[in-house]
């Protein structure tokens, strides 16, 4: 059974693109974060919480991006983000980023596919273990639930 998918839409704006109007490429990473915390938000939860409550962070240790075809300025746009993976400290992301369609009977898009690495860490950045509730939230989206 495939993961579920937290979808969402964003329009590009003009200071995401460069001078020829296509999205510059650092921007789909800061896409990809707004899709975990989207998806984090979906599920109930709040990095803000994590940091706060429990003092945990998530830093990126690998990040990779895959373009397929550009976005451009006004666009509207769909960012798919599952997690792909929880083991002991380690939490893999997957990230779809899709031009949406334009008109009806048109088909979306792909614009690039994507995936982010994370460690969960205190502020001096010693590994520790994801809070339970959010590891138990994180599985159970991953199993479909």
């Amino acid at each position: 059974m495939p993961v579920p998918v937290i979808t969402h839409q964003v329009r590009v704006r003009y200071a995401e693109t460069d001078q020829m109007g296509i999205v510059y490429y650092a921007n789909y990473l800061v896409w990809f974060e707004l899709g975990r915390v989207e998806l984090l938000r979906s599920l109930g939860l709040a990095y803000s919480q994590l940091e706060k409550e429990h003092e945990c962070i998530l830093p990126v240790v690998e990040a990779t991006c895959r373009y397929r075809s550009p976005a451009r300025y006004d666009d509207e746009i769909l960012i798919e983000t599952r997690p792909a993976l929880l083991r002991g400290s380690v939490i893999k992301f997957a990230y779809s980023i899709w031009r949406k369609a334009a008109h009806e009977g048109e088909e979306r898009k792909l614009l690039a596919e994507g995936e982010t690495v994370h460690v969960v860490c205190d502020d001096q950045l010693n590994k520790k273990p994801l809070p339970e509730h959010y590891a138990e939230a994180l599985r159970a989206i991953m199993a479909g639930k």
